[in-house]
């Protein structure tokens, strides 16, 4: 799963980029981090682990008509796109440039850390192994461009179609 910061610039650049969806900003938030704030990640991502997240059976069990689903279906969008387009292998060394990047990617993307995940946030200064800035800044920009309902209603005309593609190779 990308780590709290990650899914939380997507959020901030999604906020940014839909003024008009009027969200309420705290719920939105708490949505986004929600999936992986509790003890059993797989239920929470509708799949086998975390890393294979299944939005269409998210979407059989929720509507996202307020804040806090959006949010939390962002959060599963994002999981989904991480490791369906974005990296084809990890390995532990994933978390290592999770810390690596997060001073940056709070800086550029205004990221404000809520305070119950504040003390699950690292940084470090380090070599990457797996991610790049590079990377993720098109990870933030892709996802943040898209309308949620519109992915919503693709999901549900074509649920084979945002399954898992692949198995990641682990290092």
């Amino acid at each position: 799963m990308p780590g709290y910061v990650i899914h939380l610039a997507v959020a901030e650049k999604y906020l940014e980029k839909h003024k008009d969806k009027n969200e309420n900003y705290n719920d939105f938030i708490e949505g986004v981090i929600f999936p992986d704030s509790t003890k059993i990640k797989a239920e929470t991502h509708y799949g086998e682990k975390s890393s294979e997240s299944n939005l269409y059976e998210f979407l059989k069990e929720h509507e996202i008509n307020n804040s806090f689903e959006r949010g939390y279906f962002l959060h599963l969008l994002t999981d989904y796109l991480f490791y369906n387009r974005y990296i084809d292998k990890i390995s532990e060394k994933i978390y290592n440039d999770y810390d690596v990047l997060n001073d940056a990617l709070i800086e550029k993307y205004h990221v404000v850390l809520p305070v119950k995940v504040k003390n699950q946030v690292f940084s470090k200064e380090g070599t990457l192994y797996i991610l790049s800035m590079e990377l993720l800044d098109k990870l933030i920009e892709e996802i943040s461009n898209m309308d949620l309902e519109k992915v919503s209603d693709e999901v549900k005309k074509h649920p084979t179609e945002w399954t898992r593609m692949h198995k990641l190779r682990r290092l």
